[in-house]
């Protein structure tokens, strides 16, 4: 008895000391995920606005409020998994752009854990400390049975989803908003992308790859069926990547865009019409009616195929965000001393203290598919 009770103590200490943040659970499943116990990051130098940057009106809205007109908003997910990228994706923004002080960073955290906001609040805090931003809480159960098995585990975790709640999450005085992916550098100003018009009724914009086999995101079933392939009919689709998009949050709470998308996951999940996670719902409701942005502002890939961690090169052409979508990430890269040329130039924003306090967070359940 005493045992017993000595090992549930010692169990309980331990727990307590040692937060099990590192699970990630999803789609009725836990993954094993490296975290350290001590989760540090250098505080980045302050950046101020140029003259020519309009001044935030602070005299009838609270400072803290999201509600001021002057600033630009920029939406990102994030968890103990990719943290190390959103921050040094926080970083390479403020960096770049000309009115840092006007920008406002919404990020997204899984209700998973609850008392992991706290602890994001206080890392986006101490790394950026004169920066506005406010952590937003994502139900998992939103997404929980909508999301169907993909080419890779990691694209069907619920987070990947949570850009299709933002018209939901984000204040309704919120009209637009920069969604980015956590492993992107900007290397261009944000205000550019964010005074990009979307024309006509448009609801989002995004660079559009009009040269990639748009057919392959998609099933035999789907193209052999008129009542899905018609979706498309009078249109020209083209792929986009999902990871980078000006949304117009007003748009989309009138059109009622959420449910469009998950009624497209809903008959994925009965008729298995594509692979690859959370782009296709996008692809099925917006191909074709897209505001086509520069290609500068989403050089993706750089994380190399999806089934393999293999190295990709620049596109040619002028760059002013780098996306490493696809398998590999540069900090994962760089400390496993395997790093591709490309991951040199994500290397100088990251703020990240390496901690010599690590564990492995693992758990196992049964999946249901």
């Amino acid at each position: 008895m005493f045992l017993s009770r000595f090992f549930v103590l010692v169990f309980s200490a331990c727990f307590l000391l040692f937060p099990a943040n590192g699970i990630r659970s999803f789609a009725g499943y836990e993954t094993e995920v490296e975290v350290d116990t001590f989760v540090q990051f250098r505080e980045a130098p302050e950046y101020r606005n140029q003259k020519k940057c309009t001044l935030l009106d602070s005299s009838n809205v609270p400072m803290a409020s999201s509600c001021d007109p002057s600033l630009v908003h920029i939406a990102m997910t994030i968890d103990w998994h990719y943290l190390r990228g959103s921050i040094a994706a926080v970083h390479s923004v403020l960096k770049h752009t000309s009115c840092p002080q006007n920008l406002f960073f919404h990020f997204i955290a899984s209700d998973a854990r609850l008392e992991s906001r706290d602890e994001f609040e206080r890392i986006v805090q101490t790394s950026f400390p004169s920066s506005r931003f406010e952590v937003h809480v994502f139900e998992e159960s939103l997404v929980g049975n909508l999301i169907s098995p993909s080419i890779r585990e990691a694209l069907d975790n619920p987070l990947n989803y949570a850009r299709t709640y933002l018209a939901d999450l984000l204040d309704p005085c919120i009209e637009r908003v920069i969604y980015l992916d956590s492993d992107v550098i900007v290397v261009g100003d944000v205000q550019e992308l964010w005074k990009v018009p979307l024309t006509g009724s448009r609801v989002i914009g995004a660079p559009e790859y009009c040269h990639a086999n748009f057919t392959r995101y998609f099933s035999y079933e789907f193209w052999s069926s008129a009542e899905f392939s018609e979706v498309f009919e009078g249109k020209r689709p083209c792929y986009f990547n999902t990871g980078v998009m000006v949304m117009d949050l007003l748009r989309w709470r009138e059109g009622d865009y959420t449910r469009k998308i998950e009624k497209w996951m809903e008959i994925q999940k009965e008729r298995r019409i594509y692979k690859l996670g959370s782009l296709p719902p996008f692809l099925l409701v917006f191909g074709g009616d897209v505001e086509a942005i520069d290609h500068r502002w989403n050089q993706h890939g750089l994380g190399g195929d999806n089934v393999r961690n293999s190295c990709r090169t620049l596109h040619p052409g002028s760059v002013s965000l780098l996306h490493w979508s696809g398998k590999g990430k540069p900090w994962t890269r760089l400390d496993a001393k395997k790093p591709c040329s490309v991951d040199f130039l994500w290397a100088p924003y990251d703020l990240y203290i390496p901690s010599r306090h690590k564990r492995i967070a693992a758990a196992t359940m049964h999946s249901p598919f």
